[in-house]
């Protein structure tokens, strides 16, 4: 099992909150899960199932 750092974390965190808001203002309010989900996957230390996890928790916050 792979175990991100707080670095890693924060990196994830904040790229995902970057990729959010430049979709937001360029598709008005909608986001392409699909292309996150893939861009997600290319950061080094996600594993499939973690990446998995990661989605289920931003479409929760979505749902919001």
């Amino acid at each position: 099992m792979i175990c991100l750092h707080q670095e890693s974390k924060n990196s994830i965190t904040k790229f995902i909150f970057q990729y959010g808001d430049e979709l937001l203002g360029v598709q008005g309010k909608t986001i392409d899960l699909p292309a996150l989900e893939t861009e997600l996957g290319k950061i080094k230390g996600i594993a499939v199932k973690r990446l998995e996890e990661i989605m289920v928790v931003i479409e929760k916050f979505l749902e919001e």
